[in-house]
């Protein structure tokens, strides 16, 4: 199974920027999937953004179009999530996780965005 441990969560002003990393180890596979939920206080856990390592296909939840770009580092097999133009209302735990062909989704454990309005 794939393990998946993430980074780079903090404090930030609106209209300021972070970069999340998420790093796979133990099995991978050439085609892999990797990206990010998050989680606000009292709301469902909601899908951000993806990217497939095989094609570098990405997907993005339209909340975060224009603003969050995914990208990946295959020789670090790691993934990031860089946010620009940030808003309070993207505060949550962002969660990593990564799919496997045939494998159960791996999920980091989480790290805490903030920003201050």
């Amino acid at each position: 199974q794939v393990q998946v441990e993430e980074s780079g969560g903090g404090l930030v002003q609106a209209g300021g920027s972070l970069t999340l990393s998420c790093a796979a180890s133990g099995r991978t596979f050439t085609d892999y999937t990797m990206g990010w939920f998050r989680q606000a206080p009292g709301k469902e856990r909601e899908f951000v953004a993806t990217i497939r390592w095989i094609d570098n296909s990405t997907y993005y939840a339209d909340s975060v179009k224009g603003r969050f770009t995914i990208s990946r580092d295959d020789a670090k097999n790691t993934a990031y999530l860089q946010m620009n133009s940030l808003k309070f209302e993207d505060t949550a735990v962002y969660y990593c996780f990564a799919d496997g062909p045939g494998a159960p989704r791996s999920w980091g454990q989480g790290t805490q965005v903030t920003v201050s309005s």
